[in-house]
Parts: C-alpha cells; structure tokens; sequence
C-alpha cells in the first residue's frame, strides 16, 4: 500500500494547502493542481501524480490540528466572501447559504470540507496526527 504524508504544519491558509497538496501529489508532474476543490476531489480518483492508479492509499495528514485551525471558520470566511466578489464567475447565492450557514454554526469549514472530499474516496485511508 502506498502511503503520502501531508505537513499541516506547512499549511496556514487555503493558497498554502495547494501548495503542499502539489508538493505531495504532483511532484513529479509538470503541472500544478489549482485551488479549486472540484480540483482537489478530481485529484483523489486517481490518474495522474502520486495516485497515477487507483491503488490504495493510506494518506497520513501530520499537525492536523494545525491545519484544521488554519482552514477553520476565519479562512472558510474568507473564501467564501471572496467568492461573492466575483458574481460574474461563481453562484452568488449559493456561496451567500454557505456563508449564512457558516456563520450560524451550521456550515462546514474548509477543512470539513477537504476532509468530506477524502471520505468519498474509499480507496483513501486518512490518518490524523
């Protein structure tokens, strides 16, 4: 089984995820995966990079509490306002439900998010430490 290792402590907000997410899964690509989830759930199926199969993996996410705190509600915040900027590019009403959603405690962060998008791998096992 092959096993890729995340650095969470290498992680303090969303640009700094891909950034690491590159460095574990397209090191030897001469692309980069871009900072889109649908990117990142694409990445998981398998094809390319590290997951050039659909082999099982065991993914270890190290400092995962670091993580979940530089993805926590203040990123996710800001993702989502950001998001909002840019009517023209991404469904203002439905990033205005996840913000509202966020914002009364009932909404992911981007870290739950992240982790909701590994879970629907099933040939993924996430360890955190």
């Amino acid at each position: 089984m092959k096993t890729l290792t995340l650095h969470g402590a290498h992680i303090h907000d969303i640009p700094s995820f891909y950034v690491e997410v590159n460095a574990v899964f397209m090191a030897n690509e001469s692309w980069q995966l871009g900072q889109s989830l649908d990117a990142f759930n694409d990445l998981l199926y398998g094809g390319f990079g590290a997951l050039a199969g659909n082999e099982p993996v065991t993914l270890v996410w190290l400092d995962a509490e670091h993580s979940r705190k530089a993805l926590g509600l203040e990123a996710t915040r800001r993702y989502y306002q950001d998001k909002l900027t840019q009517p023209e590019r991404f469904n203002s009403a439905h990033f205005q439900r996840q913000l509202d959603a966020l914002e009364n405690g009932s909404g992911q962060t981007y870290f739950e998010i992240v982790l909701e998008i590994i879970a629907d791998h099933p040939n993924i096992t996430l360890v955190k430490r």
